[in-house]
């Protein structure tokens, strides 16, 4: 564990300390956040913050090669560059669509390129998980899984990125959720002596990058992370479920932990289950009123918290609560009796509607919070 908490602490410190740095060279060559129709912030933000969330995960994953442990997860062959390898490609399309606003297409394409360079490249994939001996999709046919499956994720995150420290929040409590879940199931199930994972080392680096990044990104933000912290994020945080995905074989589990094995086939929706709601809503919205699935509109979910009364930080924090909820939820129920794991999750459920339906809506942070709400 400690390890992988001193990576998180080495992703948080370089992150942090570069955002500012990368936050003066988004002013220097323009990219800058415009006040638009659709946006919530009052005056023009700097973006691009995705490029110091990069630097973070480069630099703590340069570190964990070189960390006792961790270093096991390097000898297995090119994973971890692979992940670096698609990390840097997205974050360089980000980069270019926060500089020059690409088009939907060109980014799906480079979206795309990203996954099939973190699949072929460093064998980052789905794997079928084992029924009766026989594996029931080819690997080419999980490669294409594997691609669609982290466009999904970056898109998801990428819609729901619209209120200061959003997307970041939700990434960061989605991704401690993951981190507890694969740590412990690598402890239950690898050997005692080598329970070091890709998955585990990938999470706790994407979690420190965005509490790095979080305090200069929290209302009223200073800086943005735009399409190059966005689409990196997704692409992180389906890498980490991914990455573990098809590591066990039922047969050779006990009763007790097959449920923990076959989990990482549902925690990704719960994971990330926020933002994919809010991005199906908009395609069905958008798609059913005649217009392009990726036209921006005014009417996600932090948009209608807005609206309910809840100032800028109080809608923000809501979101985290119901990431927190579901996620937390399903990564739990891998390891706590099932009568147990459904009261928590009950009682989560009805925390989480209370503060966003509840007469207290909008009152959290006192006038703080209503200083810096903005619309």
């Amino acid at each position: 564990m400690r390890a992988y908490v001193f990576v998180l602490l080495v992703a948080f410190a370089v992150t942090y300390l570069t955002t500012p740095l990368v936050r003066r060279l988004a002013r220097r060559v323009g990219a800058i956040t415009p006040v638009r129709d659709r946006d919530v912030h009052s005056v023009p933000v700097p973006r691009m913050g995705g490029l110091a969330m990069f630097l973070g995960f480069a630099v703590a994953l340069l570190v964990a090669s070189r960390t006792p442990f961790l270093d096991r997860t390097f000898d297995d062959g090119g994973a971890p560059w692979g992940v670096l390898l698609g990390a840097g490609t997205v974050c360089a399309l980000g980069v270019a669509d926060d500089l020059w606003t690409l088009d939907a297409v060109t980014k799906l394409a480079g979206q795309s390129l990203a996954a099939g360079l973190m699949a072929w490249q460093g064998g980052v994939q789905l794997v079928a998980l084992p029924l009766g001996g026989q594996t029931i999709i080819s690997r080419n046919g999980l490669i294409v899984l594997t691609i669609v499956a982290v466009v999904v994720a970056v898109n998801a995150v990428n819609f729901v990125d619209g209120l200061d420290g959003l997307a970041a929040g939700i990434v960061a409590i989605a991704g401690t959720a993951f981190f507890v879940y694969s740590y412990l199931l690598s402890r239950y199930t690898f050997d005692p002596t080598d329970y070091s994972s890709l998955a585990t080392l990938v999470t706790a680096a994407m979690v420190g990058c965005c509490l790095g990044f979080l305090p200069h990104n929290f209302n009223p933000a200073r800086v943005f992370m735009g399409d190059s912290g966005s689409m990196l994020i997704g692409l992180l945080l389906a890498t980490s479920t991914i990455s573990i995905t098809g590591q066990f074989d039922p047969g050779e589990l006990s009763n007790a932990q097959v449920v923990p094995a076959f989990l990482p086939l549902v925690l990704p929706l719960a994971v990330l289950a926020l933002p994919l709601v809010d991005m199906g809503w908009a395609i069905v919205r958008r798609v059913g009123t005649g217009k392009s699935p990726f036209t921006p509109d005014k009417l996600h979910l932090h948009h209608r918290l807005l609206r309910l009364g809840h100032s800028h930080a109080n809608a923000v924090l809501v979101m985290y609560v119901w990431t927190a909820t579901f996620a937390f939820g399903v990564a739990s129920s891998a390891f706590l009796e099932p009568m147990t794991a459904l009261a928590l999750g009950l009682a989560a459920v009805t925390a989480a509607v209370l503060v966003t339906l509840g007469p207290l809506r909008g009152r959290w942070l006192g006038g703080r919070a209503r200083r810096g709400h903005v619309s």
